[in-house]
């Protein structure tokens, strides 16, 4: 088996895309409209998916939001250098939730940030 993609509804594709894409660096990998359906796909990611997992951006024409719930924890992101990571999403207009540093109970750095849907994105510092 292998890891594919994680979907996630978003109520303005456009916005969505550039966050994912302009401010955590993800490249656009494609994107289909589903007249039929009344929906769009688009996939984002940092490298092709034939060995790389992305994320799957779903908007249902129509939606502009969704309740998010409590089910849904975060999407992981490891970074070279956090504390550079989120200086670099605040000055592209991101929100970081929580700012870098240990995490609880442990020496692991991390930190969360949030797209414009509200959907948070853990960042860990990646050991040398």
């Amino acid at each position: 088996m292998k890891f594919l993609h994680t979907m996630i509804r978003v109520g303005d594709l456009d916005r969505s895309i550039q966050f994912y894409c302009d401010v955590l660096g993800m490249k656009l990998l494609r994107r289909k409209d589903y007249p039929d359906g009344k929906f769009t796909l688009a996939f984002v990611g940092y490298g092709d998916e034939s060995s790389n997992a992305a994320i799957e951006l779903t908007q249902n024409w129509g939606t502009d939001a969704y309740d998010l719930g409590n089910g849904f924890g975060h999407v992981a992101l490891g970074v070279e250098n956090i504390y550079t990571a989120c200086d670099r999403i605040k000055s592209l207009g991101g929100k970081v939730s929580r700012e870098p540093g240990p995490m609880k109970h442990g020496t692991t750095e991390i930190a969360f940030v949030e797209d414009p849907d509200g959907y948070k994105i853990e960042l860990i510092q990646l050991k040398p």
